[in-house]
């Protein structure tokens, strides 16, 4: 069973958390069931405004997030439009100004290099202040440390922090994270999980069922 289609505030009193889902209006950010967004600062309701960036249409790129997703204050997704061209011999992004220069209003995109989606899988914890660049897939599972610089691809399960970000460690061993991936428990029906809570809170994968 999904969260309820407009259900805002999942805990009663708190303003400052967000289910996510149900306040993204843009069809080219996809957010899964129960993912939530906690912002002391702005308020969360502005999250594509203000944590979303560089997110243009004219590039046709997403932002993809899974299930059970925690995302920490001030976390942002920077999108192609950051991206200057580096093949050319400058970064200064004349496509953009074709009215200065005399060229084709259709090339704008020609001004910065497109790398891509940022595709975030499910039970992802992203820290305070996190920042994740576009054409970054991080797998589920996964914890992004405090004002980390994610710049490439991480793993399932897998801790990163610093700038740019490192893996630090797995979360468990390469047993029970194959058995997780396999398992798959985000997607697992409302009652299953709540039937399992206690053995998914303690860390106890032998007792689910």
């Amino acid at each position: 069973m999904a969260i309820p289609e407009k259900q805002i505030y999942p805990r009663t009193g708190d303003n400052q958390t967000v289910y996510l889902k149900n306040v993204i209006s843009d069809p080219n950010i996809m957010v899964g069931d129960y993912t939530m967004y906690n912002d002391f600062v702005n308020d969360p309701v502005l999250f594509e405004k203000s944590n979303v960036l560089y997110h243009y249409p004219v590039n046709h790129d997403h932002l993809v997030i899974g299930r059970f997703c925690s995302i920490a204050c001030g976390a942002k997704f920077l999108f192609n439009s950051a991206n200057h061209r580096m093949s050319s011999l400058s970064t200064y992004p004349f496509p953009l100004f074709f009215e200065e220069w005399g060229l084709d209003m259709k090339n704008v995109a020609d001004s910065w290099d497109n790398k891509g989606d940022i595709v975030i899988g499910n039970d992802v914890w992203i820290g305070y202040e996190a920042v994740i660049l576009a054409g970054v897939t991080i797998g589920d599972g996964a914890v992004i440390g405090s004002r980390a610089l994610v710049t490439k691809d991480v793993a399932p399960y897998t801790i990163v922090g610093g700038i740019p970000a490192n893996p630090i460690r797995k979360r468990f061993s390469e047993g029970t994270i194959k058995t997780l991936l396999e398992l798959k428990w985000w997607d697992w029906p409302k009652e299953r999980i709540t039937q399992n809570i206690t053995a998914i809170q303690s860390g106890a994968i032998e007792k689910l069922v």
